[in-house]
């Protein structure tokens, strides 16, 4: 599977003429979604630990819809979302789903991470009775026009290059008051932007499926007007089930929705030659990324403010990324212990990323690298076959005995990963963490995963300190 399955699209228009923009936005009434909710009977399904529930919380009791919240999980582990619900006037129902929540409900909002939605009967106890169902996402793009939306998703590269795209924003054209949300970033319904701020979207496939596919009712599906996709490989295989539902979700960015009558869809450049790019960060990928994220950016300004597109504008975008530091847990430089460069790619949940991650330094035989973690039923016959070429491979989590069985050294855990790697690592060796597993069988997420990773490091930095 790849990109090129979406040449049966209309090709990508290099430039936009001023009189399709009219075209692109949809005549959608504003304040369609989400509408009158005062007394609104609404269900908030996942609270969850990473803000998008507890956002959803608090916009909709703010428009004076009856909230319910609920969870799997119990109060204790959504401890920190409930803090911050505090004063809201809220009805929990917490460690279960109650049936007749949703039966009763008018509007369902719906974490889109909840496993294969389609069969869940909670929701389409829902369905039956005729409830709205929508995500945070779409409450947050409401009536916004299509023009002012930029929506990137892809397997591998879509975090890196939708915050390239919004710093560039930034720092170029600062009048376009650019956000940066969707699966990076908080949420807008607690900072909502200007009318007339652009918008740059990471999209998961489980956005998608609920934004742009056949999650909720087809009048609420929302697409942006400039889609971007930077790449497709297979992945979350045991949430979609099929790799043609995974593709099917990636591609429906694209389609037409009652918020975009055409989006205009764009697809890395085959060649990545070009003028120069100061980038901070390594990796020939992240030049990939970078020179996609000056074309998603130009062609945004050429929907928004065509007369001002020109090569000049093009060389400001690129400058600009020389001042883009990378994000967290994405090839994180953790500086050097003893000689020995540390780098942290917790984010890394595909084996293609991981190697991009190995890719990105010269000699992998200088490389230490650990992988492996929740099994998400991807294919990591790719990772494994880097063993012969590393300076060592150290698995963890439910996927180690497989990378073990190919040759890895396995580990119980991060800490006793990091411990081994250090009795070995020379002086000009590479440390790097990218796992090309999701986290979620030993951490909750990336980032703690990440975090843990680098207390390891540091603990190690103390005691030769010491």
């Amino acid at each position: 599977m790849g990109l090129d399955s979406l040449d049966r699209r209309p090709s990508w228009r290099p430039s936009v003429a001023p009189s399709t923009l009219p075209l692109m936005d949809s005549d959608i009434e504003r304040n369609e979604i989400p509408g009158d909710l005062q007394g609104c009977r609404a269900v908030v399904m996942g609270v969850g630990r990473f803000g998008g529930g507890v956002a959803a919380v608090r916009h909709l009791a703010d428009l004076g819809a009856r909230v319910i919240a609920t969870d799997v999980a119990d109060a204790e582990t959504l401890r920190s979302s409930l803090t911050e619900l505090e004063g809201i006037e809220v009805e929990y129902h917490l460690g279960g789903h109650r049936r007749e929540d949703f039966e009763q409900a008018d509007l369902v909002i719906v974490n889109p991470a909840v496993p294969r939605p389609w069969s869940n009967p909670y929701l389409q106890a829902a369905r039956d009775a005729g409830a709205r169902l929508l995500t945070e996402i779409r409450l947050a793009i409401g009536d916004r026009p299509a023009g002012h939306l930029i929506g990137i998703t892809g397997t591998a590269g879509k975090s890196t290059t939708a915050a390239m795209v919004h710093h560039a924003l930034t720092a170029v054209r600062p009048d376009l008051d650019a956000r940066l949300s969707g699966n990076i970033g908080g949420s807008l319904l607690d900072d909502p932007p200007p009318a007339d701020a652009s918008i740059v979207l990471e999209l998961s496939s489980f956005m998608l499926h609920w934004l742009a596919g056949d999650g909720g009712r087809p009048e609420d599906r929302a697409t942006p007007g400039i889609a971007a996709i930077t790449n497709l490989a297979p992945n979350h295989l045991d949430w979609h089930e099929t790799l043609e539902h995974y593709e099917a979700c990636k591609s429906a960015i694209a389609e037409p929705s009652p918020v975009c009558n055409g989006p205009r869809l764009l697809k890395p450049p085959d060649q990545v030659d070009g003028p120069p790019i100061p980038l901070s960060v390594p990796g020939a990928h992240n030049l990939g990324n970078a020179r996609f994220a000056v074309r998603i950016a130009l062609e945004h300004v050429r929907l928004r403010d065509p007369a001002s597109v020109d090569d000049d504008l093009a060389g400001a975008f690129r400058a600009s990324l020389s001042s883009f530091k990378g994000l967290p847990h994405r090839l994180e430089s953790l500086g050097d212990t003893a000689g020995t460069r540390v780098f942290n790619d917790s984010k890394s949940t595909t084996p293609e990323a991981t190697l991009l991650a190995v890719g990105a330094f010269e000699d992998p035989a200088r490389i230490h690298l650990i992988a492996g973690g929740y099994d998400k039923g991807a294919d990591l016959g790719p990772i494994a076959e880097l063993a012969s070429r590393l300076a060592g491979l150290h698995a963890i989590g439910q996927t180690g005995p497989v990378l073990a069985a190919a040759g890895a050294v396995p580990h119980e855990d991060l800490d006793s990963a990091v411990d081994a790697i250090f009795a070995r690592a020379r002086p000009g060796d590479v440390i790097l963490l990218s796992p090309g597993c999701a986290s979620w069988d030993q951490f909750s997420n990336y980032e703690e995963r990440g975090r843990a990773f680098g207390a390891a490091i540091d603990r190690h930095r103390r005691d030769r300190e010491g």
